[in-house]
């Protein structure tokens, strides 16, 4: 509960004493969660709200945070930087929420967490990678994901080691988290001796890569990886296969979502495109009731549903264990303790990082699915 709703419960208390009345406060605990719940990368939103919205129902049916209900209010900053700075505004000055879950895209949750971190309520990101957003030593910040440079380390080793690759191109779309993760893919292959043969930005939002792809073909690349979101990543390799170029396509985690079948096209084109991603999350033992619980409505919970869903339960615990909603001490909590979540046993550095956050590969199979190797 915050300082403003105290302060009100506490005349309305004062005044029902005063005419002989009992007064009991019961507060809804409200915790927002942004993200792209429009837009060009909307199926990101949806997994963050479908994994959120569960776990309130989940941690509601058995009591809630400290015997109070948790009510969730969306946030939709179409992962565009300025629209998610209003949205946090909005979340803390007209919604007052306690904590917030979100935001998805790198470039978005930056620049919100740093009205959060002001206004003194806890954050905690399912899907943003980038190194920065926890290299600013803000207290409140923390992800349950991994971060770019983890994951370069694997792709580029993955390229080398794996694909044997000679020749690689190397494409993002400019954005923080598309630019980043190539980046570090790319330092990677340069710390084992590799260089590659393009280095290039797109732009977010177009669908035109065919004069990118004649410039790849040129340079005879045998792989292109690529930094970007489904919404690029599956015009992209559809352009590159209708031109006949075979080179092996890798991407990140940003294109997890079965959605890249339908920017692609066609299951005909995401075949045998690979991605780094965390050890799949539906297979952890501790999830697999509410995975069940998921399927079991139609819904299969892919991508960073589950991620959202242990958000909520780290956040829900620590305001559990301190008794209340004071996000100072939530954070504190955080650092110090483990968290069981749906993805097994949480545990965060002083930076907000995950202690452990294992990528592995991936291989989008016929069937338009995709496969941990």
């Amino acid at each position: 509960m915050n300082k403003q709703n105290l302060k009100q419960h506490a005349r309305l208390a004062a005044l029902f004493t005063a005419m002989g009345l009992s007064f009991a406060v019961h507060a809804d605990i409200k915790i927002g969660v942004a993200g792209p719940h429009t837009g060009a990368n909307a199926a990101y939103g949806d997994q963050l709200w479908r994994g959120a919205v569960q776990a309130a129902e989940d941690i509601n049916a058995k009591g809630g945070i400290n015997g109070e209900k948790i009510v969730l209010i969306k946030g939709d900053d179409a992962c565009e930087p300025k629209q998610a700075i209003a949205v946090a505004n909005r979340l803390v000055d007209s919604e007052q929420v306690a904590a917030v879950i979100g935001h998805f895209c790198s470039s978005s949750t930056i620049p919100a967490t740093e009205v959060y971190e002001e206004a003194g309520i806890l954050s905690m990101t399912p899907g943003s990678t980038a190194p920065k957003l926890t290299e600013r030593g803000l207290s409140g910040v923390f992800r349950m994901c991994g971060r770019d440079d983890q994951q370069g380390v694997v792709a580029g080793n993955y390229l080398i080691d794996d694909l044997k690759a000679k020749k690689i191109a190397i494409i993002h779309d400019k954005d923080t988290y598309g630019q980043g993760v190539a980046d570090a893919t790319r330092a990677q292959l340069h710390a084992r001796g590799v260089q590659e043969v393009i280095y290039e930005g797109l732009t977010r939002g177009e669908k035109d890569f065919n004069s990118l792809v004649t410039k790849i073909s040129a340079a005879g690349a045998d792989v292109v990886y690529f930094g970007g979101l489904h919404s690029e990543a599956g015009p992209l390799v559809r352009q590159m296969r209708e031109q006949g170029l075979t080179a092996k396509f890798v991407s990140d985690d940003g294109i997890v979502t079965d959605e890249l079948v339908t920017t692609a096209g066609g299951k005909q084109y995401t075949e045998g495109v690979l991605m780094t991603f965390v050890t799949d999350p539906r297979n952890q033992p501790e999830g697999k009731d509410v995975v069940e619980r998921f399927r079991a409505h139609g819904y299969e919970p892919e991508g960073f549903t589950l991620f959202s869903y242990a958000s909520l339960q780290a956040i829900a615990a620590a305001f559990q264990a301190t008794g209340g909603t004071d996000s100072a001490k939530a954070g504190e909590w955080l650092k110090n303790n483990s968290v069981s979540t749906v993805m097994g046993a949480k545990e965060w550095d002083e930076k907000g990082d995950l202690k452990v956050s294992p990528y592995v590969m991936y291989r989008w199979d016929a069937e338009g699915k995709y496969q941990q190797l």
